[in-house]
C-alpha cells in the first residue's frame, strides 16, 4: 500500500464524493416526491394517471440505471437534446429510483387497515385530517425498512455515472488507475469514500425506522 500516493490523491475522492452526494441527494428526494405521487395515484385509483404509473414503474425497474443514462447522455442529442451529465444522473436516478420509492411507499398505504380509517371517519375527520393524523404515520413507520433500502441502493448506483463522463467517485478511481496502476490504492480509497458516505446515512435510516414506528403503533 502506497501511503504517499495515497496521501497526494485523496483530495480528488473528496471532490468527488462531494459532487456524488449532491447528484445523488437530488435524485433521492425527486425519487421520493415521484414515487410519493405514483403511490397516492395508485391508492386512490385515479383513473388515467394510475395507469400511467404502472406503465412507467414497469419500464422504470426493468430498464437498468446504466441504460437509462446512455439513452439520456448520447440518445436524446440525436433528437436535438442535449443534456450535461450532471442532469442526465439526476434525472436517471429520479427516473430509477421513483419506480422503487413508488412501491416501497404503496406498501405503506396499504398496511393501514379499513378499520382505522373507518374509525377516524367516525370520528367526524374530514379526508386531509385523516391522511395527516391516520394514514401517513402509520404508512410512513410501515414503509420507512423498504424506504431506507431504496436511499441506500440508489446511492451505490451513483457508481454507474462515470459512464457518462460525470467526474464521480468511480470516474476518479478509474482515471488514477489507467494512469498510475495503483489498482490497490485506488480501490481502497474508493471503498473508504463510499462507506464514510453511505454508513453514516444507513445509521440514521435505522434510528428514523425507531422513531418512526415508535410514533406510529
Amino acid at each position: 500500500m502506497d501511503l504517499a500516493f495515497i496521501s497526494q490523491h485523496y483530495p480528488l475522492y473528496v471532490k468527488a464524493a462531494v459532487l456524488t452526494v449532491v447528484i445523488g441527494g437530488i435524485g433521492i428526494v425527486l425519487s421520493a416526491v415521484v414515487g410519493l405521487i405514483c403511490a397516492l395515484s395508485r391508492y386512490y385509483k385515479i383513473p388515467v394517471l394510475r395507469t400511467i404509473t404502472v406503465i412507467y414503474t414497469e419500464l422504470s425497474r426493468n430498464t437498468p440505471l446504466i441504460v437509462q443514462l446512455f439513452f439520456l447522455y448520447f440518445g436524446l442529442p440525436k433528437a436535438g437534446i442535449v443534456l450535461s451529465s450532471e442532469a442526465c444522473g439526476i434525472i436517471g436516478l429520479t427516473f430509477l429510483g421513483g419506480s422503487y420509492m413508488s412501491e416501497s411507499i404503496l406498501s405503506g398505504f396499504q398496511s393501514i387497515k379499513k378499520g382505522q380509517i373507518e374509525s377516524a371517519e367516525s370520528l367526524g375527520l374530514s379526508k386531509a385530517q385523516i391522511m395527516r393524523y391516520v394514514v401517513f404515520p402509520r404508512a410512513a413507520a410501515a414503509a420507512m425498512p423498504a424506504v431506507s433500502a431504496n436511499i441506500i441502493f440508489l446511492l451505490k448506483e451513483t457508481s454507474v455515472f462515470s459512464a457518462v463522463a460525470l467526474a464521480d467517485l468511480m470516474y476518479v478511481a478509474k482515471d488514477l488507475i489507467g494512469m498510475y496502476s495503483s489498482t490497490t490504492e485506488s480501490l481502497f480509497m474508493l471503498v473508504v469514500a463510499y462507506l464514510i458516505i453511505i454508513l453514516p446515512i444507513s445509521l440514521l435510516c435505522s434510528v428514523l425506522e425507531r422513531r418512526l414506528r415508535r410514533g406510529g403503533a
